[in-house]
């Protein structure tokens, strides 16, 4: 699966999950909620999500700067050699 087949819900939703998993792990994180995906208020939820929208939209960008920055040199087997 590539980053364009996530979708910002599904990336939030997995957000939510490693968070809380995680929270336990860390000392002075806030007050764990514990609360699974479904039980969220619709307005955390849709805070989440747009908070992933963000992520994933940087990270698109990200990837297009780089193939920017790439695409003058030659993939491997391609470039001519001579002088």
């Amino acid at each position: 699966m590539s980053i364009q087949e996530i979708s910002a819900e599904e990336l939030a939703e997995l957000f939510h999950h490693y968070h809380e998993a995680l929270g336990i792990d860390f000392p002075g994180t806030s007050k764990l909620t514990a609360e699974p995906w479904g039980a969220l208020p619709q307005g955390e939820k849709n805070r989440v999500v747009a908070a992933a929208r963000l992520a994933l939209l940087e990270i698109a960008s990200l990837a297009r700067e780089r193939e920017k920055s790439r695409r003058y040199f030659a993939k491997p087997g391609e470039a001519e050699w001579g002088c």
